[in-house]
């Protein structure tokens, strides 16, 4: 992995043609959003692979190897739990008015797999939930610039083994020019620290200089124990979600692979990981702009796919800011 690098924004659009939108509802009692991954027009090649026990999804089906559908339009990430899959609604109507969609006689039906996380009552009042009508804002914010991180979107109600989760996301540059990107909400019944040494695992994946000088990426141990003993967490109520994607050519079958590699970066980066508490599920885009790489090529893009999902999960540890009955790692870092 010595000739990979960072792409120029370190994230999921590095991967030419996807654009990514949030939407973060505010006000009393709120603390919910949804996120939105635009495929490049035409859609693009994708697979998923849910390892959870609790998922929330929809179309996933559809993704598999065997199903005749072969391109996705966009793919949402929002909270609300089960609630939030209506979301996803706000942006099919988008794409439809837009013209992007699998073409049936006289209309486009776009595709738009969907996954939640469950951030219900975070902000005070379980009944604020994102509707088609943030994702459709979500939809509207979409761009291809660098993506926003930390307590946004479907990021803002997330927990992470005590403390405040978020959205990372994180890119690599392979010797062939292939770009590997993943995104990432961390809302995990685990945790993303050590509780032992304060350390965060998934920065140990990172590339030089990317996580900053020493300490950065450590808080005190004593603290990060005591968060996470406390962490009370119900069944069906923590969830990880990835979207991975590359520029690189391959089939339902490869991104359903590549899907896998992403929860090899969840385990790497979060323990424990796919338990009875968690609904993880990992999607995996291929825009096809890339020629289709040899067994040598792919094999450096599956690892690629695993080391940039760890770092996305350390950057949406890091990002994320303290809520006032929520600690960050930043805050404990500065002594909160």
């Amino acid at each position: 992995m010595d000739e990979v690098r960072a792409g120029t924004g370190n994230g999921l659009t590095d991967v030419a043609g996807l654009r990514v939108g949030h939407a973060t509802l505010s006000g009393p009692g709120a603390r919910t959003g949804t996120t939105v991954v635009l495929a490049p027009p035409g859609g693009a090649v994708a697979g998923a692979d849910v390892r959870g026990a609790a998922p929330g999804t929809r179309e996933t089906d559809l993704l598999a190897p065997t199903a005749t559908v072969q391109r996705v339009h966009a793919i949402t990430l929002s909270g609300g739990s089960a609630y939030g899959l209506d979301a996803a609604s706000g942006v099919m109507a988008r794409l439809e008015r837009d013209g992007e969609g699998f073409a049936v006689p006289g209309a486009v039906v776009p595709i738009v797999p969907a996954a939640v996380v469950f951030d219900i009552g975070r902000g005070g009042d379980p009944s604020v939930r994102p509707t088609a009508e943030t994702e459709a804002a979500a939809y509207d914010a979409a761009h291809g610039g660098p993506v926003e991180q930390g307590s946004v979107g479907a990021g803002t109600g997330a927990v992470s083994g005590g403390l405040r989760g978020g959205i990372g996301t994180a890119s690599a540059v392979l010797a062939d020019g292939t770009t590997v990107a993943a995104l990432v909400v961390l809302n995990s019944a685990g945790t993303a620290v050590d509780p032992v040494t304060g350390e965060v695992p998934g920065a140990r994946h990172g590339l030089p200089g990317e996580f900053g000088g020493p300490g950065a990426t450590t808080a005190p141990a004593e603290r990060v124990a005591e968060l996470y003993a406390g962490h009370l967490n119900p069944l069906g109520t923590a969830t990880t979600l990835v979207v991975l994607a590359t520029d690189a050519t391959q089939d339902k079958a490869g991104c359903t692979r590549l899907a896998t590699m992403a929860h090899d970066g969840l385990a790497r980066s979060i323990s424990p990981v796919h338990t009875i508490r968690d609904g993880d599920c990992a999607f995996a885009m291929a825009t096809g702009t890339g020629p289709a790489p040899g067994p040598a090529e792919v094999f450096a893009m599956q690892a690629a796919a695993a080391e940039v999902t760890a770092r996305a999960v350390a950057h949406a540890l890091l990002a994320a800011t303290a809520a006032p009955d929520r600690p960050s790692f930043g805050s404990l870092v500065a002594g909160g």
